[in-house]
């Protein structure tokens, strides 16, 4: 069984955003490495982001769409080890609502049995300025979605030859998408 290499990010959703954001950067002594005012990353170290927050635009305290934690996020070692776990937990009957290249990742969205979104992720990057730099992009900022994918296509080409690295790298979509794209299954 392959397990993550570590946990990545935790990812808050609120109605007060700038109050958070703030909140984190001073606390955790944080700097930017995203913010279009929807959503923002920050980071504390040399990982590209540890820290997100998505501006829910509520005014009212957290409920069911409104609550603060939006997802826990695993990072495994390369694609191939990400893919073995998607398939293992496949043939269990556990699979991903949302698969996504999001640019400096590949991700997975589960739920585990609470409800709670689990992202199983690879960085697309081999080193994290590279995605801190690809995060400062034109291409990010224009769709810091990222564009969806599917795993069982993924895992297939990896096992016809293809090398990982030309499967996880990053998005070059740079075709506006905002989170009213992304699955509805998401926001549950």
């Amino acid at each position: 069984m392959t397990s993550p290499t570590k946990l990545s990010h935790i990812v808050l959703r609120t109605g007060r955003f700038q109050q958070m954001r703030d909140w984190y950067l001073n606390v955790l002594g944080a700097t930017v490495s995203y913010d279009n005012g929807e959503v923002c990353f920050l980071t504390y170290d040399d990982e590209h982001h540890r820290i997100g927050i998505v501006n829910t635009g509520a005014s009212e305290q957290p409920g069911p769409k409104t609550r603060g934690l939006e997802h826990v996020a695993f990072t495994y070692a390369d694609l191939t080890a990400l893919l073995d776990t998607y398939a293992r937990l496949e043939q269990a009957g556990i699979t991903p609502f949302w698969s996504v290249n999001h640019g400096p990742t590949t991700s997975l969205y589960y739920r585990d049995p609470d409800g709670n979104h689990i992202e199983l992720q690879v960085d697309n990057f081999a080193r994290a300025e590279d995605a801190a730099r690809f995060m400062k992009s034109e291409v990010f900022d224009i769709n810091p979605i990222g564009v969806d994918i599917d795993p069982r296509e993924l895992l297939s080409r990896l096992r016809e030859g293809v090398r990982p690295s030309e499967l996880a790298r990053a998005h070059t979509k740079a075709e506006a998408r905002g989170f009213e794209t992304v699955p509805e299954e998401f926001f549950r």
